[in-house]
């Protein structure tokens, strides 16, 4: 039976096919998984950011609205990346809106064990003044011509010290408690924000991590270099043997990159086969440390295939740019980029063509 991509690929090439009516049928089945596809990833993004899902929801049920047989292969295309494009913008706002809510429950939990640390010292205060006031009480007690008052006042002293002891003690186990809770919390909190850091694929640090890096720098005037790396021919390797071994060659592909970059080095995966790496020191240094680092990446990967390891050959594409002070980031980004594009429109390496 004809597929999708064979009946696409046919007509963005001006040729005809001739679909019998389960082939046809077929067609039609896949164009509605697709629509059905985006439908359900609005649903999943309304309930994973109640706060930002609603306008994708409606945008990727629209996009799936338009999607018919009738559709050209540039238009199916467009629509593709449309959702791409979408998915990682709703991606990056939705990392920074629940960083920003941490943070507002970091300031809460702080104010909380503040204030539990005030009352816990107020406490203690007033204890310590009570406790002049009972020893002035006793004091008194000892006149002679006075036993029945002094005997009421001795006794009257002691339930009272007795009863801001126990205040106290209870005092003290509240805010004991509180705190251990904050800390609970704390770690917590902390745990979400390193994994909201974290490319959940590689393990490298996160689009929205590496952004929050370079705002950094860029606010401090620091001096540093970006280099974008890029693995060649990537799509074969998903097109020829699925996206599982494409996974665990970005994964194998990741490690190998963090492993041999610098620990002050910051390493993060920018999206799809696309790598960055923020170097602080100036463009002489930056580029000998990139020159030997794509010397040590490039090489042979093993990965596990349906039937068996696969041995591939991987080479990549580098672009270092070098940032001025008062340069804007996209911009400095896009020239990381055209230089990337620039060394990988010269190599004559053969990519990530895998043989077994």
């Amino acid at each position: 039976m004809i597929s999708l991509k064979k009946y696409l690929d046919a007509a963005h090439a001006g040729s005809t096919v001739e679909c019998q009516p389960e082939e046809e049928g077929l067609l039609t089945a896949a164009l509605a998984a697709f629509r059905s596809s985006l439908l359900e990833m609005g649903n999943y993004s309304l309930d994973a950011c109640p706060g930002l899902g609603k306008g994708l929801q409606q945008s990727l049920g629209k996009l799936g609205g338009g999607i018919s047989a009738e559709m050209s292969p540039e238009a199916m295309a467009a629509t593709e990346k449309n959702v791409r494009d979408q998915l990682q913008d709703w991606g990056g706002r939705a990392a920074k809106h629940y960083q920003q809510k941490a943070g507002e429950v970091k300031d809460i939990l702080l104010i909380m064990a503040r204030t539990a640390e005030s009352v816990g010292a107020r406490d203690q205060r007033c204890a310590k003044q009570i406790t002049e006031v009972t020893t002035r009480l006793k004091t008194i007690a000892n006149l002679e011509d006075l036993t029945q008052i002094r005997a009421s006042i001795e006794k009257s002293a002691g339930e009272l010290k007795s009863s801001i002891d126990r205040m106290t003690a209870e005092g003290k186990a509240v805010l004991d408690q509180l705190q251990v809770k904050v800390t609970t919390f704390q770690a917590r909190l902390e745990e979400a924000e390193s994994i909201a850091s974290c490319d959940s694929l590689t393990g490298l640090r996160s689009r929205h991590s590496v952004e929050g890096q370079l705002d950094a720098r860029m606010n401090a005037g620091l001096p540093f270099c970006v280099a974008m790396i890029d693995i060649d021919k990537f799509k074969q390797v998903n097109d020829d043997h699925g996206h599982m071994v494409g996974d665990e060659l970005l994964k194998l592909f990741a490690t190998e990159l963090k492993s041999r970059c610098r620990t002050k080095d910051v390493v993060g995966r920018w999206g799809g086969d696309e790598f960055i790496i923020l170097l602080d020191c100036s463009m002489a240094e930056a580029k000998k440390q990139t020159d030997r680092l794509i010397e040590w990446v490039c090489g042979s990967y093993t990965a596990h295939g349906v039937n068996g390891p696969l041995k591939m050959k991987v080479d990549a594409s580098i672009g270092l740019a070098e940032y001025f002070r008062g340069e804007k980031l996209k911009a400095l980004l896009s020239r990381a980029d055209a230089a990337m594009y620039k060394h990988k429109a010269a190599s004559t390496a053969n990519g990530a063509k895998a043989t077994r």
